[in-house]
């Protein structure tokens, strides 16, 4: 029967030392997933982390949303409103929105940001520890904590309305008081 010989089964062999590489990337990646942050960890103290920019002046008690972001990032553009709009209308209510830049080069965060002005903190961080802290899975990449420094949900990717309507409800539950 053509077509059904063993041989069309056998999986392509992999060049020298792919093994090793294959074995290296796998620890790479379950070594990051263990220092990533996760639901209901500690969000770490902002200030420890050398990043530029002007924290907001007080955060204790308020629920964040710290969105990771980058100039080069196609979605990170089309967060910027939702998470501009998301600011001004809950900002009141005691919501923070921090961006947090993981552009290597200041130029590029400041052109970005010249076409897609924001009245919220931005931060950057050049020297890559809070991203690398955090175990930013993509970008943009959104941390909601709640008021005691928790985190809440993680939303990886931006997938337009759905994600602001999404970030909305996990805010908005945040913002509620607890028995």
């Amino acid at each position: 029967m053509a077509g059904n010989r063993h041989e069309d089964f056998m999986p392509t062999p992999l060049p020298k030392n792919s093994f090793i590489l294959v074995v290296a990337l796998m620890l790479g990646i379950a070594a990051h997933a263990a220092t990533g942050l996760k639901v209901g960890d500690s969000f770490p103290d902002l200030a420890g982390f050398e990043l530029e920019g002007k924290l907001p002046e007080s955060v204790k008690g308020k629920v964040l949303l710290i969105d990771f972001w980058a100039s080069w990032c196609g979605p990170c553009r089309e967060s910027f409103p939702a998470l501009e709009d998301l600011h001004r209308r809950l900002s009141a209510k005691g919501v923070v929105v921090i961006g947090v830049s993981v552009d290597e080069v200041r130029g590029e965060m400041e052109r970005f940001l010249k076409k897609n002005p924001v009245t919220f903190a931005i931060l950057r961080d050049a020297k890559q520890r809070l991203v690398a802290r955090a175990g930013v899975p993509t970008m943009p990449t959104s941390i909601l904590v709640d008021r005691t420094g928790r985190v809440r949900f993680i939303h990886a990717g931006y997938q337009g309305k759905e994600t602001k309507l999404q970030l909305e409800r996990e805010l908005t539950t945040l913002l509620e008081p607890t028995p």
